[in-house]
C-alpha cells in the first residue's frame, strides 16, 4: 500500500492543490487511490471527489476517537492500491490537552487554562495511520532557513513521520539552487516543486474555499496540476516514500460490516428491510460526512437523496429526513421560491417525522432567512427564528452536547463530541441541549430535541459511538423505524 500525508506548516499553505495533483497524478498511473481529509472539515473532500469520482472520509480524532480514525482509514484503503490524507491547518496543530472524547461516558471538557497540543492534529492522525508526511512549504522569502524551518518540524517530535518537502508556487531557478541545499542541511529529501499557477489558486469564501462545484473548469485545472507535478516531481522518490519501510498494521476492515451487510426481510429471524431516510443534497445542502451515510446505512438505512432547491417534493415513503449543512444563505431566492418543498417538510417535521437539521439545515427549518445581499426570504417554518449574516465566526470550534433529558439522539448523562463553524445566526436558538465548548469550558443553552428531532448548528459525526455503544446514526435509525411501523407498513 503507497501511503502519504500532505501537510504544512501552516494554513494556506497549498495543500489542497497539491493534493489534488497527486490524487490525480496517481490515478494516471494506475495505482486507483482514495482520500482522505484530517478534522471536520466538508469542503476539501469535495475537492478530492472531483478528482476520484468516490467519496473521500474525513479522520477526526476528537469526532471519530482515535479507534474510530483507525477504523475508518482502514475502511476507506479496502480495495485500493495508494492512499493520500490531507492534513489540516499546520501539521502539529491540534486541541486542548483534556479536549479529546476518547468515549462519550468518559469524555470531559478542557479547562480555560489547558494549553493547546498535538492531539487531534494532523501529526496525531499520522501516527495512528502510519502515514509518511509531505510538508508542502511556500520558499519566498527564505532560503537557508527554509532548512531551520524544515528541520525543527522534523525533530519537534519523535517520530514526526515527516519524510520529504515539496516546495509551492517556487521557480524552477530556487528550486535547482537552494533544493539541494535545504535538503543537505535539513536531512529531509527535497521531493519537487509546483510553480506559480493560477489554476492552483482557488477562490473562498466566509466558510473556506467554495465547494467543488462551483468552480469553474475544476476538472481541467486539477488536470493541469497534475501535468505540472509530473514535470516537476521526483516521482520515483515520493513512491519509494508513500511504500515506506512496511504495511501499515491497522484494524481488520474484513469484519466492518458494510450497506451490502443489511439482511433481506425475507431471511427468517433477520432484521426488517432498511428504513427510507431522505437526504437533502445540492448546492445549498452538502456538508455531509461520508462516514454518516455510511454509519446510517449500516444501522439500516436507504439513503434517499433529493434537493430541496429543485424538486417539488419530498421523497415518497420516507421515515426520516435528513438536512445537512451548508449554504442556504446564498440561495434564499430559490429555497423561497420553492413553496412546494418548504410546506412539505414544514409539514413533515412539525408532523413528527425523525429529523435532523445541522447549522445550514437548521437555518432552513427557520421561518425566515436572510441573503448574502440582506435581502430576506421565507423559508420551511417548521422553527421559529431569523436567520441573518453575522459578519464574522459564530461559537467555531469543537464542544460536546449535553442534555438533561433523553431525546432521540441523546441521553441524559452524555457528552457527545460535535463541531461548530457558522457565520450566519438565528434570533431563536432554542433550549433543548447544553454546549460545553471544548477550549475553554464555557457553556450555553441551545437547539431543540424531542423524541424525533435534532435541529442546531453544531454538526454531528453520526458514526461516534456513544457511551451505550449504539451510534447516533442507530439511534436515527431506531427513530425512523418507529416511525415506519407507526405508519403501518409490514416490517
Amino acid at each position: 500500500m503507497y501511503r502519504i500525508m500532505i501537510t504544512a506548516a501552516a494554513s494556506n499553505s497549498g495543500k489542497t492543490a497539491v493534493t489534488c495533483g497527486l490524487l490525480a497524478l496517481l490515478s494516471r498511473k494506475g495505482f486507483d487511490p482514495c482520500a482522505f481529509k484530517c478534522g471536520p472539515d466538508y469542503i476539501d473532500p469535495m475537492f478530492h471527489r472531483s478528482v476520484l469520482g468516490i467519496q473521500s472520509r474525513n479522520l477526526d480524532v476528537f469526532l471519530a476517537g482515535e479507534e474510530g480514525v483507525r477504523q475508518a482509514f482502514a475502511q476507506g484503503l479496502q480495495g485500493h492500491g495508494a492512499a493520500v490524507c490531507e492534513g489540516v491547518m499546520g501539521y502539529y496543530d491540534g486541541i486542548a490537552k483534556a479536549g479529546d472524547a476518547g468515549s462519550a461516558k468518559a469524555g470531559q471538557p478542557a479547562s480555560a487554562g489547558d494549553a493547546a497540543s498535538a492531539r487531534a492534529s494532523a501529526w496525531h492522525v499520522a501516527q495512528l495511520c502510519e502515514l509518511p508526511a509531505v510538508l508542502v512549504l511556500r520558499p519566498k522569502g527564505a532560503a537557508l532557513t527554509l532548512a531551520a524551518v524544515i528541520k525543527g518540524m522534523a525533530e519537534f517530535k519523535s517520530p514526526s513521520n515527516i519524510s520529504g518537502v515539496i516546495f509551492n508556487d517556487c521557480s524552477e531557478m530556487y528550486y535547482r539552487t537552494y533544493g539541494p541545499l535545504i535538503e543537505r542541511a535539513s536531512g529531509i529529501p527535497v521531493l519537487g516543486y509546483l510553480p506559480h499557477m493560477e489554476e492552483a489558486v482557488f477562490e473562498s469564501r466566509h466558510l473556506g474555499l467554495m465547494t467543488a462545484e462551483e468552480i469553474r473548469d475544476l476538472s481541467s485545472r486539477i488536470e493541469r496540476i497534475a501535468d505540472k507535478m509530473e514535470e516537476t516531481i521526483d516521482m520515483e522518490r515520493l513512491l519509494a516514500v508513500m511504500k515506506g519501510p512496511g504495511a501499515p498494521d491497522m484494524p481488520d476492515a474484513s469484519d466492518m460490516p458494510d450497506a451490502s451487510d443489511i439482511p433481506d426481510a425475507s431471511a427468517e429471524g433477520r432484521e426488517p428491510v432498511p428504513v427510507r431516510i431522505a437526504v437533502a443534497r445540492d448546492a445549498a445542502f452538502n456538508f455531509i460526512y461520508a462516514e454518516s451515510i455510511t454509519a446510517l446505512e449500516k444501522a439500516g438505512a436507504q439513503i434517499v437523496w433529493f434537493s430541496p432547491l429543485v424538486d417539488q417534493v419530498l421523497p415518497e415513503d420516507i421515515q426520516g429526513l435528513y438536512l445537512p449543512g451548508g449554504y442556504p444563505e446564498l440561495y434564499g431566492k430559490e429555497l423561497s421560491e420553492n413553496a412546494g418543498m418548504r410546506e412539505q417538510i414544514r409539514a413533515a417535521v412539525t408532523g413528527g417525522l425523525p429529523t435532523i437539521a445541522e447549522c445550514g439545515g437548521f437555518l432552513y427549518l427557520g421561518e425566515t432567512l436572510a441573503d448574502a445581499e440582506g435581502n430576506t426570504w421565507s423559508v420551511a417554518g417548521a422553527l421559529p427564528g431569523h436567520g441573518a449574516g453575522t459578519g464574522k465566526l459564530v461559537r467555531f470550534g469543537y464542544g460536546f452536547i449535553g442534555c438533561d433529558e433523553d431525546s432521540m439522539l441523546f441521553r441524559t448523562g452524555e457528552q457527545i463530541p460535535v463541531h461548530e463553524f457558522h457565520y450566519w445566526d438565528t434570533t431563536a436558538q432554542g433550549s433543548d441541549l447544553v454546549l460545553t465548548k471544548n477550549s475553554t469550558g464555557k457553556q450555553w443553552s441551545f437547539g431543540y430535541a424531542s423524541e424525533s428531532l435534532y435541529a442546531g448548528f453544531p454538526h454531528l459525526y453520526l458514526a461516534r459511538r456513544a457511551a451505550d455503544e449504539e451510534t447516533l446514526a442507530d439511534r436515527f435509525v431506531q427513530a425512523a423505524r418507529k416511525k415506519k411501523n407507526a405508519q403501518g407498513r409490514t416490517v
